[in-house]
Order: C-alpha cells, then sequence, then structure tokens
C-alpha cells in the first residue's frame, strides 16, 4: 500500500482520514454539530449528512458568536493552474449552500501567485488568465455577486500585500520549514506565500474595523497553512479563522483522489459529451470479472469509483443511494448498467454547466475584487 501523504500541493495514497485528524489535529464533526447547524438552516446538505465534511477547527465556536447576533463571513479559494474538474466544486458547493442558509459574504481567493511559484513550467500572464477562467466555474454554480467577492491575488495585491507583511514578520523560517517541509532549494516566494493565504481569513475584520468570525470550507490537504494562520493572527488582534474539511473527491481509476495531473482520473467541466463517456467507460469498479460472478456474489460500492461519484455529487437522496448500493451488492446492478445510468448525469450536469460557465462571462466583472 502506497504512503499516505497530504500536502497542499501532494495527495497520495491510501487516506486515513481518522489518522489526519489525529496528526493535524483537527476535531471530528459530529451528530450533536450537525443538529446545531440544521437548527439555522431548517435541513442538512447531503455533503454534510454523509460526513463528506467530516472534519472542524471550532464550527462550535463560529455557531456560538452567530447565536450570540456576531455574524460570520466565509473564505475560500482556488489555485489556478489548470481547468476546474467536478473534484474542485465539492466544497464551493457547500461553500454557496452556507452563504444562502445564513446570508453571509465569501471572500473568494485566486492564488495565481502561488501556482506561478510551485508550478516550473507556468508563466505569471497563464496563472493569471487562468484565475479568470475558474472563476467562471465559481459564479456558474449560482453564487450572488452581491455577497461574493472574487478576487486575483496579482490584481489586488496593493490591497492583499499591505497586512500580508503583517502576517509574514511573525511568520519564522523555522515555523515554515517545520510546516511545510521546506529546504534550501525552496524559493523565497514559496516561504513567503501563505502569508498571502492568511489574508482573506481577517480581511472583512480590516474593512469593517472589528473581528469578525470566519468560516473557511476547504479540502483538508490545505490544512498547513491555516494552522499557521491561526497561530499568528491572535497576535496581530484577530480571531484565529473557523474551518471545515471535506474529504477528497476520489479519482476514477484505481486508488487515490481526483487529480488534474491524470486527466483520466477526473472529469473537467470543460469536457465534451465523448470524452466523459470513454473516462467513465474506463473508470474503476468493484464489480466481479463476470456478469455470472457479479449475480452470484454481488458487487462491492465500498471500492467502487463509480459509485463513489453518487455518494460525492450525483445522487443526493440518500435512499436513492441506498438503493443503488443495495442492488450492487445483491448482483441486481451490473456495473456497465451503473457507468451508463452514471455516464448520462454526468454528461447532463456538465453541459448545463457549460452554458452557466459562459453567461458568467457576461456578469463576471460584478464579482471581481481590483485595487
Amino acid at each position: 500500500m502506497a504512503r499516505m501523504i497530504v500536502t497542499p500541493w501532494e495527495v497520495r495514497g491510501e487516506i486515513d482520514y481518522e489518522r489526519l485528524i489525529r496528526e493535524f489535529g483537527t476535531q471530528r464533526i459530529t451528530p450533536e454539530l450537525l443538529e446545531r447547524i440544521k437548527k439555522h438552516t431548517g435541513e442538512l446538505h447531503f455533503l454534510l449528512r454523509r460526513g463528506i465534511f467530516f472534519s472542524h477547527r471550532d464550527l462550535d465556536w463560529i455557531l456560538d458568536e452567530y447565536e450570540k447576533g456576531n455574524r460570520f463571513y466565509l473564505y475560500t479559494g482556488r489555485g489556478p493552474s489548470e481547468n476546474v474538474h467536478i473534484g474542485h466544486l465539492v466544497p464551493w458547493i457547500l461553500t454557496k449552500w452556507l452563504q444562502d442558509k445564513f446570508d453571509v459574504k465569501l471572500y473568494f481567493q485566486m492564488t495565481d501567485d502561488e501556482k506561478f511559484l510551485f508550478k516550473k513550467n507556468l508563466t505569471l500572464e497563464e496563472t493569471n488568465r487562468l484565475a479568470y477562467e475558474n472563476a467562471l466555474d465559481v459564479i456558474a454554480l449560482g453564487f450572488d455577486h452581491r455577497k461574493t467577492f472574487i478576487f486575483s491575488d496579482i490584481d489586488y495585491a496593493k490591497t492583499l500585500y499591505r497586512e500580508a507583511i503583517k502576517v509574514a514578520k511573525r511568520l519564522t523560517l523555522s515555523t515554515a520549514k517545520a510546516v511545510f517541509g521546506f529546504k534550501n532549494s525552496n524559493n523565497v516566494g514559496e516561504i513567503f506565500f501563505t502569508s498571502m493565504q492568511a489574508v482573506p481569513a481577517f480581511l472583512e475584520s480590516v474593512k469593517q474595523g472589528r473581528n469578525v468570525p470566519c468560516l473557511i470550507p476547504y479540502g483538508i490537504d490545505q490544512d498547513a497553512h491555516f494552522r499557521v494562520a491561526r497561530d499568528i493572527l491572535p497576535k496581530l488582534g484577530f480571531y484565529k479563522p473557523a474551518a471545515i474539511h471535506s474529504k477528497f473527491f476520489p479519482g476514477l481509476l484505481k486508488g487515490g483522489k481526483m487529480s488534474a495531473s491524470d486527466p483520466r482520473s477526473a472529469i473537467f467541466t470543460t469536457d465534451s459529451p465523448e470524452e466523459i463517456r470513454k473516462k467513465v467507460a474506463n473508470a474503476f469498479t468493484g464489480g466481479r470479472d463476470t456478469i455470472e460472478e457479479q449475480r452470484k456474489l454481488g458487487g462491492r460500492p465500498e471500492i467502487c469509483s463509480v459509485f463513489k461519484y453518487y455518494e460525492f455529487f450525483f445522487e443526493p437522496d440518500d435512499e436513492r443511494l441506498k438503493e443503488i448500493s443495495s442492488s450492487c451488492k445483491k448482483g441486481e446492478r451490473t456495473c456497465g448498467e451503473c457507468k451508463q445510468i452514471l455516464t448520462e448525469k454526468i454528461v447532463k450536469f456538465v453541459e448545463e454547466h457549460q452554458k452557466k460557465r459562459e453567461k458568467a462571462r457576461k456578469v463576471l466583472d460584478k464579482f471581481i475584487l481590483r485595487d
């Protein structure tokens, strides 16, 4: 079994989420915490019900503050190094749900500076261009432009840098090495970057001139950045940002998460129907070697990438998901049938998303913050 590696820049191996909770020092989202959320929202998003968002930092505190009348704001982001795939959408979908249910602002950071610094094959012009292309995918999910503020680190640098250097002054090289594993060969920009990523976690407090709680939904691979932010921000007089962590969207291949570095493992929002059909047809399943064995022994949805696509995205109805799992285990459902149904669901979603994405070009400027 491949050794588990989870960093902001690399995720490999069999992921043990309980181990990540222990090693990162986060807390599991409990049924009691979900009930507190439901008290305010009236329902729970399936990403919460199914434990796709499984871990947190200070989510209970955020709810305490909200109940006192101290409303929070949301912050999440995207590192624009390629087109967006469906796995990237998962944290954004819950973020939109939280924005709608709690009626709060969202700062969405496009870290085009990060991708230029860490990706040797990308120019600054290319990462900046991709920032605005990726922003179309965010807008296509239906965010409210009156409460959603998207920005490129490069083009909003006058505002961000003034605050980032306050963080950087408190960040030692030894801490950066310990948290991120930096070596002497890392460039200075890579070491500085986490200071930029910390800024949106207190930017609304700066703008309002008072402390405003911040909640950050993100994939748990990004947690190192916010461990640093949570250590430094109280020293600057700001609240620690709270966080809610998602699991990784599984890839279509055996093992591992959906990854842009292997296009076969991921469905991109820019894929054609033909590309989608080919990828799903070649997906790893929990099925048996023959239909006869499948009917006799049943399938194994717990290891099936196709079933995971239903669980993470394409079947929000819990009872229907149970039926898919049950019929698979009983051998009543073949992998070919399952793939065909999933393919059509993905094609329909992506085609609709692409139409919304093109419409987003006309309203992009309504969302963008610039200096």
